[in-house]
Protein backbone atom coordinates (compact mmCIF):
# COMPACT_ATOMS: atom_id res chain seq x y z
CA UNK A 1 0.00 0.00 0.00
CA UNK A 2 1.46 3.39 -0.99
CA UNK A 3 1.77 6.21 1.53
CA UNK A 4 2.28 9.95 1.34
CA UNK A 5 4.62 12.16 3.33
CA UNK A 6 4.91 15.91 3.71
CA UNK A 7 8.28 17.53 3.15
CA UNK A 8 9.72 20.59 4.88
CA UNK A 9 8.44 22.84 2.13
CA UNK A 10 4.93 21.52 2.61
CA UNK A 11 4.95 19.51 -0.62
CA UNK A 12 3.21 16.16 -0.58
CA UNK A 13 5.44 13.35 -1.77
CA UNK A 14 4.20 9.94 -2.76
CA UNK A 15 6.33 7.19 -1.26
CA UNK A 16 7.84 4.79 -3.78
CA UNK A 17 5.77 1.62 -4.05
CA UNK A 18 7.45 -1.68 -3.25
CA UNK A 19 6.85 -5.20 -4.52
CA UNK A 20 5.61 -6.23 -1.07
CA UNK A 21 3.11 -3.35 -0.90
CA UNK A 22 1.91 -4.09 -4.43
CA UNK A 23 1.32 -7.76 -3.61
CA UNK A 24 -0.42 -6.77 -0.39
CA UNK A 25 -2.67 -4.36 -2.29
CA UNK A 26 -3.54 -7.04 -4.85
CA UNK A 27 -4.42 -9.58 -2.16
CA UNK A 28 -6.55 -6.93 -0.49
CA UNK A 29 -8.41 -6.22 -3.74
CA UNK A 30 -9.06 -9.93 -4.31
CA UNK A 31 -10.38 -10.31 -0.77
CA UNK A 32 -12.53 -7.25 -1.35
CA UNK A 33 -14.17 -8.83 -4.40
CA UNK A 34 -12.03 -7.40 -7.22
CA UNK A 35 -10.75 -10.67 -8.70
CA UNK A 36 -10.46 -9.47 -12.31
CA UNK A 37 -9.39 -12.29 -14.64
CA UNK A 38 -7.95 -14.47 -11.88
CA UNK A 39 -10.75 -17.04 -12.09
CA UNK A 40 -10.34 -17.34 -15.88
CA UNK A 41 -6.57 -17.82 -15.61
CA UNK A 42 -6.91 -20.47 -12.91
CA UNK A 43 -9.68 -22.18 -14.87
CA UNK A 44 -7.57 -22.20 -18.02
CA UNK A 45 -4.67 -23.81 -16.16
CA UNK A 46 -6.87 -26.46 -14.54
CA UNK A 47 -8.65 -27.33 -17.81
CA UNK A 48 -5.34 -27.56 -19.67
CA UNK A 49 -4.00 -29.97 -17.07
CA UNK A 50 -7.17 -32.08 -17.10
CA UNK A 51 -7.31 -32.48 -20.88
CA UNK A 52 -3.54 -32.80 -21.09
CA UNK A 53 -3.58 -35.74 -18.68
CA UNK A 54 -6.62 -37.31 -20.38
CA UNK A 55 -5.19 -36.98 -23.92
CA UNK A 56 -1.45 -36.28 -23.56
CA UNK A 57 -0.50 -37.44 -27.08
CA UNK A 58 -3.05 -35.28 -28.89
CA UNK A 59 -3.92 -32.32 -26.68
CA UNK A 60 -0.30 -31.18 -26.23
CA UNK A 61 0.66 -31.80 -29.86
CA UNK A 62 1.90 -28.85 -31.93
CA UNK A 63 -0.88 -29.43 -34.47
CA UNK A 64 -3.58 -29.20 -31.80
CA UNK A 65 -1.94 -26.16 -30.19
CA UNK A 66 -2.09 -24.29 -33.51
CA UNK A 67 -5.65 -25.51 -34.07
CA UNK A 68 -6.77 -23.87 -30.83
CA UNK A 69 -6.07 -20.43 -32.31
CA UNK A 70 -8.13 -21.06 -35.44
CA UNK A 71 -10.85 -22.77 -33.42
CA UNK A 72 -11.37 -19.90 -31.00
CA UNK A 73 -10.55 -16.86 -33.16
CA UNK A 74 -14.04 -16.01 -34.44
CA UNK A 75 -15.54 -16.28 -30.95
CA UNK A 76 -12.80 -14.05 -29.50
CA UNK A 77 -13.42 -11.33 -32.10
CA UNK A 78 -17.15 -11.32 -31.38
CA UNK A 79 -16.49 -11.38 -27.63
CA UNK A 80 -14.23 -8.30 -27.94
CA UNK A 81 -17.18 -6.35 -29.29
CA UNK A 82 -19.53 -7.74 -26.66
CA UNK A 83 -17.19 -6.46 -23.93
CA UNK A 84 -18.13 -2.90 -24.95
CA UNK A 85 -21.85 -3.72 -24.88
CA UNK A 86 -21.63 -5.53 -21.54
CA UNK A 87 -19.67 -2.65 -20.00
CA UNK A 88 -22.88 -0.63 -20.24
CA UNK A 89 -24.94 -3.42 -18.70
CA UNK A 90 -26.60 -4.07 -22.08
CA UNK A 91 -26.77 -7.28 -24.12
CA UNK A 92 -26.60 -8.09 -27.83
CA UNK A 93 -28.33 -11.37 -28.63
CA UNK A 94 -27.94 -10.78 -32.37
CA UNK A 95 -24.13 -10.76 -32.45
CA UNK A 96 -23.93 -14.35 -33.70
CA UNK A 97 -26.23 -13.87 -36.66
CA UNK A 98 -24.73 -10.44 -37.34
CA UNK A 99 -21.46 -12.28 -37.94
CA UNK A 100 -23.29 -14.71 -40.21
CA UNK A 101 -24.93 -11.94 -42.24
CA UNK A 102 -21.61 -10.09 -42.60
CA UNK A 103 -19.87 -13.28 -43.71
CA UNK A 104 -22.67 -14.01 -46.19
CA UNK A 105 -22.45 -10.48 -47.66
CA UNK A 106 -18.73 -10.98 -48.25
CA UNK A 107 -19.22 -14.46 -49.74
CA UNK A 108 -22.00 -13.35 -52.10
CA UNK A 109 -20.01 -10.37 -53.34
CA UNK A 110 -16.89 -12.50 -53.88
CA UNK A 111 -18.54 -15.52 -55.47
CA UNK A 112 -21.76 -14.39 -57.12
CA UNK A 113 -20.79 -10.87 -58.18
CA UNK A 114 -17.05 -11.38 -58.67
CA UNK A 115 -15.92 -8.48 -56.49
CA UNK A 116 -12.31 -8.10 -55.40
CA UNK A 117 -11.62 -9.09 -51.79
CA UNK A 118 -10.87 -5.53 -50.47
CA UNK A 119 -14.28 -4.26 -51.62
CA UNK A 120 -16.13 -7.35 -50.42
CA UNK A 121 -14.52 -7.22 -46.97
CA UNK A 122 -15.13 -3.46 -46.70
CA UNK A 123 -18.84 -3.84 -47.49
CA UNK A 124 -19.05 -6.68 -44.98
CA UNK A 125 -17.56 -4.49 -42.26
CA UNK A 126 -19.84 -1.57 -43.19
CA UNK A 127 -22.78 -3.97 -42.88
CA UNK A 128 -21.73 -4.58 -39.30
CA UNK A 129 -21.47 -0.84 -38.64
CA UNK A 130 -24.96 -0.19 -40.05
CA UNK A 131 -26.46 -3.01 -37.99
CA UNK A 132 -24.78 -1.72 -34.84
CA UNK A 133 -25.97 1.84 -35.41
CA UNK A 134 -29.54 0.63 -35.97
CA UNK A 135 -29.53 -1.44 -32.80
CA UNK A 136 -27.95 1.36 -30.75
CA UNK A 137 -30.41 3.94 -32.08
CA UNK A 138 -33.42 1.79 -31.17
CA UNK A 139 -32.04 1.19 -27.68
CA UNK A 140 -30.88 4.72 -26.85
CA UNK A 141 -33.22 7.00 -28.79
CA UNK A 142 -36.42 4.97 -29.05
CA UNK A 143 -35.98 3.45 -25.60
CA UNK A 144 -36.57 -0.21 -26.43
CA UNK A 145 -34.67 -2.53 -24.05
CA UNK A 146 -31.59 -4.04 -25.65
CA UNK A 147 -32.82 -7.54 -24.86
CA UNK A 148 -35.96 -7.00 -26.97
CA UNK A 149 -34.19 -5.16 -29.82
CA UNK A 150 -31.44 -7.71 -30.21
CA UNK A 151 -33.80 -10.66 -29.76
CA UNK A 152 -35.87 -9.29 -32.65
CA UNK A 153 -32.69 -8.83 -34.67
CA UNK A 154 -31.63 -12.39 -33.76
CA UNK A 155 -34.81 -13.67 -35.41
CA UNK A 156 -34.78 -11.24 -38.34
CA UNK A 157 -31.15 -11.85 -39.29
CA UNK A 158 -31.85 -15.56 -39.67
CA UNK A 159 -34.31 -14.56 -42.37
CA UNK A 160 -31.85 -12.10 -43.91
CA UNK A 161 -29.24 -14.86 -44.06
CA UNK A 162 -31.69 -17.16 -45.87
CA UNK A 163 -32.53 -14.42 -48.36
CA UNK A 164 -28.87 -13.66 -49.05
CA UNK A 165 -28.12 -17.34 -49.62
CA UNK A 166 -31.15 -18.00 -51.80
CA UNK A 167 -33.09 -19.98 -49.23
CA UNK A 168 -30.47 -22.50 -48.19
CA UNK A 169 -27.56 -22.46 -50.61
CA UNK A 170 -24.05 -23.17 -49.39
CA UNK A 171 -21.66 -20.66 -50.96
CA UNK A 172 -18.06 -21.80 -51.21
CA UNK A 173 -15.31 -19.20 -50.96
CA UNK A 174 -12.43 -19.56 -53.42
CA UNK A 175 -10.56 -16.30 -52.84
CA UNK A 176 -7.04 -17.15 -51.68
CA UNK A 177 -6.57 -14.06 -49.53
CA UNK A 178 -9.82 -14.57 -47.62
CA UNK A 179 -9.07 -18.27 -47.13
CA UNK A 180 -5.60 -17.46 -45.81
CA UNK A 181 -6.94 -15.35 -42.94
CA UNK A 182 -7.90 -18.33 -40.80
CA UNK A 183 -6.09 -21.19 -42.52
CA UNK A 184 -2.55 -20.09 -43.38
CA UNK A 185 0.51 -19.28 -41.30
CA UNK A 186 3.26 -16.73 -41.22
CA UNK A 187 6.70 -17.91 -42.26
CA UNK A 188 9.08 -18.94 -39.49
CA UNK A 189 11.07 -15.73 -39.97
CA UNK A 190 8.05 -13.44 -39.72
CA UNK A 191 6.73 -15.47 -36.79
CA UNK A 192 9.84 -14.63 -34.77
CA UNK A 193 9.67 -11.01 -35.93
CA UNK A 194 6.08 -10.82 -34.66
CA UNK A 195 7.14 -12.37 -31.34
CA UNK A 196 9.88 -9.76 -30.89
CA UNK A 197 7.51 -6.93 -31.83
CA UNK A 198 4.90 -8.12 -29.31
CA UNK A 199 7.44 -8.38 -26.50
CA UNK A 200 9.08 -5.03 -27.33
CA UNK A 201 5.71 -3.32 -27.67
CA UNK A 202 4.44 -4.67 -24.36
CA UNK A 203 7.69 -3.78 -22.57
CA UNK A 204 7.69 -0.28 -24.05
CA UNK A 205 4.07 0.34 -23.09
CA UNK A 206 4.68 -0.83 -19.52
CA UNK A 207 7.83 1.25 -19.03
CA UNK A 208 6.36 4.36 -20.65
CA UNK A 209 3.32 4.14 -18.39
CA UNK A 210 5.49 3.86 -15.26
CA UNK A 211 7.73 6.72 -16.36
CA UNK A 212 4.76 8.93 -17.21
CA UNK A 213 3.02 8.37 -13.88
CA UNK A 214 6.26 8.85 -11.97
CA UNK A 215 6.94 12.13 -13.80
CA UNK A 216 3.51 13.43 -12.74
CA UNK A 217 4.01 12.31 -9.14
CA UNK A 218 1.35 9.62 -9.35
CA UNK A 219 1.42 6.19 -7.76
CA UNK A 220 2.77 3.56 -10.14
CA UNK A 221 3.56 -0.13 -10.07
CA UNK A 222 6.96 -1.09 -8.62
CA UNK A 223 9.68 -1.66 -11.20
CA UNK A 224 10.06 -5.25 -9.99
CA UNK A 225 6.41 -5.99 -10.74
CA UNK A 226 6.67 -4.33 -14.16
CA UNK A 227 9.79 -6.31 -15.05
CA UNK A 228 8.09 -9.47 -13.80
CA UNK A 229 5.16 -8.84 -16.16
CA UNK A 230 7.50 -8.22 -19.09
CA UNK A 231 9.49 -11.39 -18.39
CA UNK A 232 6.29 -13.41 -17.98
CA UNK A 233 4.84 -12.19 -21.29
CA UNK A 234 8.20 -12.72 -23.01
CA UNK A 235 8.41 -16.33 -21.79
CA UNK A 236 4.84 -17.11 -22.89
CA UNK A 237 5.30 -15.52 -26.33
CA UNK A 238 8.69 -17.10 -26.98
CA UNK A 239 7.60 -20.58 -25.88
CA UNK A 240 4.39 -20.36 -27.95
CA UNK A 241 6.36 -19.15 -31.00
CA UNK A 242 8.93 -21.92 -30.61
CA UNK A 243 6.12 -24.52 -30.52
CA UNK A 244 4.27 -23.04 -33.49
CA UNK A 245 7.47 -22.83 -35.58
CA UNK A 246 7.95 -26.59 -35.36
CA UNK A 247 6.81 -28.81 -38.20
CA UNK A 248 3.28 -29.99 -37.43
CA UNK A 249 2.13 -31.41 -40.79
CA UNK A 250 1.30 -35.11 -40.95
CA UNK A 251 3.07 -35.30 -44.32
CA UNK A 252 5.56 -32.40 -44.56
CA UNK A 253 6.68 -33.44 -48.05
CA UNK A 254 3.25 -32.57 -49.42
CA UNK A 255 2.29 -29.59 -47.28
CA UNK A 256 4.57 -28.09 -44.63
CA UNK A 257 2.91 -26.45 -41.64
CA UNK A 258 5.12 -24.10 -39.68
CA UNK A 259 4.71 -20.67 -38.14
CA UNK A 260 2.18 -18.58 -36.25
CA UNK A 261 -1.35 -18.65 -37.73
CA UNK A 262 -2.12 -15.45 -39.65
CA UNK A 263 -5.19 -14.89 -37.50
CA UNK A 264 -2.95 -14.27 -34.46
CA UNK A 265 -1.45 -10.90 -35.63
CA UNK A 266 -4.95 -9.81 -36.68
CA UNK A 267 -6.19 -10.59 -33.18
CA UNK A 268 -3.21 -8.81 -31.61
CA UNK A 269 -3.86 -5.65 -33.65
CA UNK A 270 -7.51 -5.45 -32.61
CA UNK A 271 -6.65 -6.28 -28.98
CA UNK A 272 -4.09 -3.44 -28.86
CA UNK A 273 -6.43 -0.94 -30.51
CA UNK A 274 -9.43 -1.64 -28.28
CA UNK A 275 -7.32 -1.90 -25.14
CA UNK A 276 -5.87 1.53 -25.91
CA UNK A 277 -9.35 2.93 -26.58
CA UNK A 278 -10.74 1.67 -23.28
CA UNK A 279 -7.76 2.43 -21.05
CA UNK A 280 -6.11 5.52 -22.51
CA UNK A 281 -8.82 7.67 -24.12
CA UNK A 282 -11.58 9.95 -22.90
CA UNK A 283 -14.08 7.82 -24.77
CA UNK A 284 -13.00 4.76 -22.80
CA UNK A 285 -13.41 6.60 -19.50
CA UNK A 286 -16.87 7.67 -20.60
CA UNK A 287 -17.82 4.05 -21.38
CA UNK A 288 -16.84 2.95 -17.89
CA UNK A 289 -18.59 5.96 -16.37
CA UNK A 290 -21.87 5.26 -18.17
CA UNK A 291 -21.62 1.58 -17.28
CA UNK A 292 -21.01 2.41 -13.63
CA UNK A 293 -23.82 4.96 -13.25
CA UNK A 294 -25.58 6.29 -16.35
CA UNK A 295 -27.47 9.03 -14.51
CA UNK A 296 -24.36 10.35 -12.79
CA UNK A 297 -22.54 10.27 -16.14
CA UNK A 298 -25.34 12.26 -17.77
CA UNK A 299 -25.20 14.88 -15.03
CA UNK A 300 -21.44 15.10 -15.54
CA UNK A 301 -22.03 16.09 -19.15
CA UNK A 302 -21.21 12.77 -20.80
CA UNK A 303 -23.32 12.14 -23.95
CA UNK A 304 -24.87 8.90 -22.69
CA UNK A 305 -26.99 8.23 -25.78
CA UNK A 306 -24.04 8.58 -28.12
CA UNK A 307 -21.93 6.31 -25.94
CA UNK A 308 -24.72 3.72 -25.92
CA UNK A 309 -25.04 3.84 -29.71
CA UNK A 310 -21.28 3.61 -30.16
CA UNK A 311 -20.86 0.41 -28.13
CA UNK A 312 -23.44 -1.36 -30.29
CA UNK A 313 -21.63 -0.09 -33.39
CA UNK A 314 -18.33 -1.49 -32.09
CA UNK A 315 -20.02 -4.72 -31.03
CA UNK A 316 -21.58 -5.36 -34.45
CA UNK A 317 -18.39 -4.27 -36.24
CA UNK A 318 -16.39 -6.87 -34.31
CA UNK A 319 -19.14 -9.42 -35.00
CA UNK A 320 -18.60 -8.73 -38.70
CA UNK A 321 -14.86 -9.30 -38.25
CA UNK A 322 -15.65 -12.58 -36.51
CA UNK A 323 -18.00 -13.51 -39.36
CA UNK A 324 -15.25 -12.95 -41.93
CA UNK A 325 -12.82 -15.11 -39.95
CA UNK A 326 -15.45 -17.84 -39.48
CA UNK A 327 -16.24 -17.85 -43.21
CA UNK A 328 -12.51 -18.07 -43.95
CA UNK A 329 -12.03 -21.04 -41.63
CA UNK A 330 -15.05 -22.90 -43.00
CA UNK A 331 -14.23 -21.88 -46.61
CA UNK A 332 -17.95 -21.32 -47.06
CA UNK A 333 -21.11 -19.71 -45.73
CA UNK A 334 -24.45 -21.46 -45.17
CA UNK A 335 -27.78 -20.67 -43.41
CA UNK A 336 -26.33 -21.90 -40.10
CA UNK A 337 -23.43 -19.42 -40.15
CA UNK A 338 -23.41 -17.42 -36.93
CA UNK A 339 -26.06 -19.65 -35.38
CA UNK A 340 -25.83 -22.70 -33.16
CA UNK A 341 -23.43 -21.98 -30.29
CA UNK A 342 -21.64 -18.90 -31.71
CA UNK A 343 -23.50 -16.29 -29.64
CA UNK A 344 -23.49 -18.43 -26.51
CA UNK A 345 -19.76 -19.02 -26.76
CA UNK A 346 -19.04 -15.33 -27.41
CA UNK A 347 -21.06 -14.14 -24.41
CA UNK A 348 -19.55 -16.91 -22.31
CA UNK A 349 -16.03 -15.89 -23.38
CA UNK A 350 -16.53 -12.28 -22.25
CA UNK A 351 -18.15 -13.23 -18.93
CA UNK A 352 -15.79 -16.10 -18.11
CA UNK A 353 -12.85 -13.78 -18.79
CA UNK A 354 -14.05 -11.38 -16.12
CA UNK A 355 -16.40 -8.87 -17.78
CA UNK A 356 -19.35 -8.12 -15.52
CA UNK A 357 -22.91 -8.71 -16.70
CA UNK A 358 -23.92 -5.77 -14.50
CA UNK A 359 -21.81 -3.25 -16.39
CA UNK A 360 -18.88 -1.02 -15.46
CA UNK A 361 -16.21 -3.73 -15.25
CA UNK A 362 -14.36 -5.46 -18.04
CA UNK A 363 -11.32 -5.39 -20.33
CA UNK A 364 -10.47 -6.61 -23.81
CA UNK A 365 -8.11 -9.20 -22.36
CA UNK A 366 -11.18 -10.75 -20.72
CA UNK A 367 -12.48 -11.74 -24.16
CA UNK A 368 -9.13 -13.32 -25.05
CA UNK A 369 -8.82 -15.29 -21.80
CA UNK A 370 -12.47 -16.35 -21.87
CA UNK A 371 -12.16 -17.31 -25.53
CA UNK A 372 -9.15 -19.44 -24.65
CA UNK A 373 -11.17 -21.21 -21.95
CA UNK A 374 -14.02 -21.88 -24.40
CA UNK A 375 -11.61 -23.12 -27.09
CA UNK A 376 -9.87 -25.46 -24.62
CA UNK A 377 -13.21 -26.87 -23.43
CA UNK A 378 -14.51 -27.41 -26.96
CA UNK A 379 -11.22 -28.82 -28.20
CA UNK A 380 -10.47 -31.02 -25.19
CA UNK A 381 -13.92 -32.53 -24.98
CA UNK A 382 -13.81 -33.17 -28.72
CA UNK A 383 -10.52 -35.06 -28.35
CA UNK A 384 -12.15 -37.13 -25.60
CA UNK A 385 -14.96 -38.02 -28.05
CA UNK A 386 -17.63 -36.62 -25.77
CA UNK A 387 -21.02 -35.79 -27.25
CA UNK A 388 -22.14 -32.31 -28.28
CA UNK A 389 -24.65 -32.46 -25.43
CA UNK A 390 -21.85 -32.95 -22.92
CA UNK A 391 -19.99 -29.95 -24.35
CA UNK A 392 -23.05 -27.73 -23.97
CA UNK A 393 -23.69 -28.91 -20.43
CA UNK A 394 -20.09 -28.41 -19.34
CA UNK A 395 -19.80 -24.98 -21.02
CA UNK A 396 -23.10 -23.93 -19.45
CA UNK A 397 -21.87 -24.96 -16.00
CA UNK A 398 -18.64 -22.98 -16.52
CA UNK A 399 -20.63 -19.91 -17.64
CA UNK A 400 -22.94 -20.22 -14.62
CA UNK A 401 -19.93 -20.45 -12.32
CA UNK A 402 -18.42 -17.35 -13.93
CA UNK A 403 -21.65 -15.40 -13.53
CA UNK A 404 -21.91 -16.59 -9.94
CA UNK A 405 -18.35 -15.47 -9.21
CA UNK A 406 -19.20 -12.08 -10.74
CA UNK A 407 -22.32 -11.68 -8.58
CA UNK A 408 -20.55 -12.79 -5.41
CA UNK A 409 -17.55 -10.55 -6.06
CA UNK A 410 -19.85 -7.55 -6.57
CA UNK A 411 -21.63 -8.34 -3.31
CA UNK A 412 -18.28 -8.67 -1.54
CA UNK A 413 -17.04 -5.42 -3.06
CA UNK A 414 -20.19 -3.60 -1.91
CA UNK A 415 -19.85 -5.02 1.59
CA UNK A 416 -16.20 -3.93 1.87
CA UNK A 417 -16.72 -0.54 0.22
CA UNK A 418 -14.57 -1.40 -2.82
CA UNK A 419 -17.32 -1.08 -5.39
Amino acid sequence: MSTTTTGSAGKVKVAKPTVASHVSDYIGRVRGGDIGSLAAVLGLIVLTLIFGVARPDTFFSTLNFANLFAQGAAVVFIAMGLVFVLLLGEIDLSAGYTSGVAGAVMAVLLTTHGWAWPSAILVSLVTGLVIGFTLGFLVSKVGIPSFVVTLAAFLAFQGVLLVLLGGGTNISIQNEFVLSLANDNLSVFWSWVLAVVIIAGFAGAQLIRVRGRAARGLVHDPLGIVLGRIVGVAVIVLVATAILCQERAINPAINSLKGIPIVVPILVVFAVIWTFVLSRTTYGRHVYAVGGNAEAARRAGIPVDRIRISVFVIGSFMAAVGGIIAASRASSVDPRSGGSNVLLYAVAAAVIGGTSLFGGKGRIVDAILGGAVIAVIDNGMGLMNLSAGSKYIFTGVVLLLAAGVDALSRRRAAATGNR
